[in-house]
């Protein structure tokens, strides 16, 4: 059965930071996209930033620059989300999707609450 499962949300004060984990499972995260996405309620679905089988970020419209940074660790089959700088618009639930083969796998999301 493949699977992502996002860990890490929270509650972090504007400023600060914050990584969020997708732990895959059968399937290999390193052979596929992975896609971190957001949603505000009310707002639709967007994507944040991604990466893909040969290691390369791709980062999506109003998410460019190094304030959201994505990697990966192959041995724990994990893809980390990095977030940096955070202020109250960043306040979402985020997703973990990977795509295997032309099958979409999303993940139930985690949420952050940027906050003082």
């Amino acid at each position: 059965q493949m699977q992502v499962v996002e860990s890490g949300g929270g509650l972090v004060q504007p400023g600060g930071s914050l990584r969020l984990s997708c732990a895959a499972s059968g399937f290999t995260a390193s052979d596929n996209l992975i896609q971190w996405f957001r949603q505000v309620p009310g707002k639709e679905r967007e994507p944040v930033v991604g990466l893909d089988s040969m290691n390369s970020m791709l980062h999506y419209k109003g998410f460019t620059g190094s304030r959201f940074t994505v990697s990966r660790d192959n041995a724990k089959n994990t893809v980390y989300l990095q977030m940096n700088r955070l202020t109250p618009e960043d306040t979402a639930v985020y997703y973990c999707r990977a795509n295997i083969r032309g099958t979409i796998v999303w993940g139930k999301g985690t949420r952050v609450t940027v906050s003082s």
